[in-house]
């Protein structure tokens, strides 16, 4: 391991502040915007949410990662998802980006703007804009400035999702510091999902860009709490140089440094969401091992990670393998039931239900007291080749209902 976990967030990385105030978006007395901001112009690179139906504050960042040179600031609130509002939503994000600017001395094309919440209300300007104000005024680099910005982009969300890393790149001291939000609408396929991750790494714009599309698709993209990919899932990465490494301009051996360290950071804070989902208790982990193809492998996983059944056998500590086996039958991939072998692991141990497609003699306390645990893997071996993959998903409890039954309120 070429990086060292250390306490942070998106303050932690040379040059980046933040703060978190409590605007009154949508609730009162709780902080509801969140801004990050660079003292040097950095490169950016995101990704979205693939839904048809596109939150404004999302058109708006993926014109800005397209087009602008660099960015400077993030602002977000939540309360309010700005999506499905029509032009006045798009009016909201060049009046959002217009005064942020203004208060920070940054151009316009260097704001991104995220928001989180409830789809179809619209946001209330009167109360953005003196939050912006405070915002700015508030920025710090602390370490408490990152957890008041983390706190502010909290929805359903039971627990911060912060982590920070440090590395070696070129002699230079790297690090990347990242946050996240995302507890219910999560099944990303680019979670209601933001990501901010923000680095001191000198890296071009192209590298950062390959940097995410590579590491998404096996973070981000490998958890789901229920199937439902929101409007809003966004995914920005910032590099503002600072570390004064040479600069990454290519692929080799300091590439590969900065993509273990973003890895590790992806991983993080993508499990900490599949934890946290609506009503969780547990976090389940489904790792499909010796699949023929990767394409095959990230089906199978995801298949069982998202499957009601699997997530509410999990939820009743059931060793029901037989759904297990129904998920991975209707994922798309092929492969031979005769060959598959089904483990159960967590803290309290490991169990096999299934070899070589038949049920094994496992004890039922035993596979209780494993799948007891707060955090509970299956491990799924296919016996067709050497791919794997890993998927992110919680179990499924009665809290899950009784939250979105009433979100609005």
């Amino acid at each position: 391991m070429s990086y060292e976990v250390i306490d942070g967030g998106v303050t932690a990385a040379n040059g980046f502040k933040a703060a978190g105030v409590a605007a009154g978006i949508k609730y009162t007395g709780r902080k509801d915007m969140a801004m990050i901001y660079s003292e040097k112009p950095a490169v950016a690179a995101g990704m979205f949410t693939s839904n048809v139906v596109k939150a404004a504050p999302v058109k708006h960042d993926m014109e800005v990662v397209e087009t602008s040179p660099f960015v400077q600031a993030v602002v977000a609130n939540s309360g309010i998802a700005n999506a499905a509002t029509g032009e006045q939503g798009m009016k909201v994000c060049r009046e959002t980006a217009k005064a942020v600017a203004a208060a920070l001395a940054i151009p316009e094309n260097a704001v991104l703007i995220g928001s989180t919440g409830v789809i179809g209300d619209q946001i209330p300007m009167d109360r953005v804009l003196p939050g912006i104000a405070a915002l700015a005024d508030a920025l710090s680099d602390t370490r408490q400035a990152a957890a008041d910005a983390e706190a502010a982009i909290m929805t359903t969300d039971t627990v911060p999702k912060e982590i920070a890393v440090r590395t070696v790149i070129g002699g230079k001291t790297v690090t990347i510091g990242g946050m996240s939000k995302g507890s219910g609408m999560i099944h990303p396929n680019m979670c209601t999902m933001l990501a901010y991750i923000c680095t001191d790494c000198s890296i071009s714009k192209e590298m950062l860009d390959k940097a995410a599309h590579l590491d998404i698709p096996d973070t981000f993209n490998m958890i789901t709490v229920d199937g439902d990919t929101s409007t809003n899932d966004t995914y920005l990465l910032m590099a503002n140089g600072l570390a004064e490494n040479p600069v990454i301009d290519s692929e080799g051996e300091d590439f590969d440094i900065f993509m273990e360290a973003l890895h590790y950071v992806n991983t993080y804070l993508a499990r900490a969401m599949a934890k946290d989902g609506e009503g969780a208790t547990a976090l389940f982990e489904v790792k499909v091992v010796n699949a023929d193809t990767k394409e095959n492998a990230k089906m199978l996983a995801r298949s069982v990670a998202g499957s009601a059944l699997c997530k509410a056998a999990v939820f009743g500590h059931d060793a029901n393998f037989g759904r297990i086996l129904c998920a991975l039958g209707y994922s798309g991939a092929g492969f031979d039931p005769e060959k598959v072998t089904l483990d159960f692991e967590s803290r309290a141990g490991k169990v096999r239900v299934f070899e070589k497609g038949v049920k094994t003699g496992f004890s039922e306390e035993e596979a209780t007291a494993v799948l007891s645990e707060d955090e509970v893997t299956v491990v799924a071996d296919m016996d067709e080749g050497d791919a794997s993959a890993v998927a992110y998903g919680c179990d499924l409890s009665y809290d899950y209902v009784k939250i979105n039954a009433d979100y609005r309120s």
